[in-house]
């Protein structure tokens, strides 16, 4: 089976030349980024709620830093500095992920460029008078470069759009929870009613 594989790539390498191989190289990249930032997201629960993790972690510190009389300005000017630092370790590898995502289709297009020169030169190289069948079997080869730019773009685009929105949705749900826990009565519905329903009396 491994053989096999082997034996395909190598045929598809030497159809779309160092362009396909160049776009191989980047979908195992995006693969192995991809998998790795599964895993940190699974690992630190990213996502619509704060279950562990680093999200947890500064949530329990801020009820603990709370407790023991820390002003609310320190206790919010700390866990701020934590969240973008976490955040940003969160997001680390998303841009070589943008970057394959842009970059392999316009690769693709280049290789496709190429293979168009390529055999216009043929034809022009056999006075006009090449066969239709040899002309379109190297645009044929051409394009397959451009097909192999979008097969590594689309997925890796796709991947790239969701991990966005955990961590955008991760940020929402922990700055909710840190609030909560540091102004939790602020938002209190049944004390709001009440006051609501005091009369108001005249000065």
């Amino acid at each position: 089976m491994m053989s096999h594989t082997l034996l395909r790539l190598s045929e598809l390498i030497d159809l779309g030349g160092p362009v396909v191989a160049l776009l191989i190289g980047f979908s195992v990249l995006a693969l192995a980024c991809i998998l790795w930032k599964a895993l940190v997201f699974y690992v630190n629960g990213i996502g619509a709620q704060v279950s562990r993790g680093f999200g947890r972690d500064i949530v329990v510190q801020t009820q603990t830093a709370k407790r023991s009389g820390r002003t609310e300005a320190d206790i919010r000017a700390r866990a701020t500095a934590r969240m973008e630092r976490d955040f940003e370790r969160a997001g680390r590898g998303l841009r070589l992920l943008d970057i394959i995502a842009q970059v392999a289709p316009l690769l693709g297009l280049f290789g496709t460029v190429l293979g168009m020169i390529t055999a216009f030169q043929t034809l022009q190289s056999a006075g006009g008078t090449a066969d239709p069948a040899v002309l379109a079997g190297g645009i044929w080869v051409a394009l397959v470069t451009t097909a192999a730019g979008l097969i590594v773009a689309m997925p890796t685009s796709m991947a790239l759009s969701w991990f966005d929105g955990c961590l955008e949705r991760h940020e929402r749900a922990l700055r909710d929870a840190f609030e909560e826990v540091l102004m939790p009565d602020m938002f209190d519905t049944s004390a709001l009613s009440e006051r609501l329903m005091e009369p108001v009396h005249a000065g």
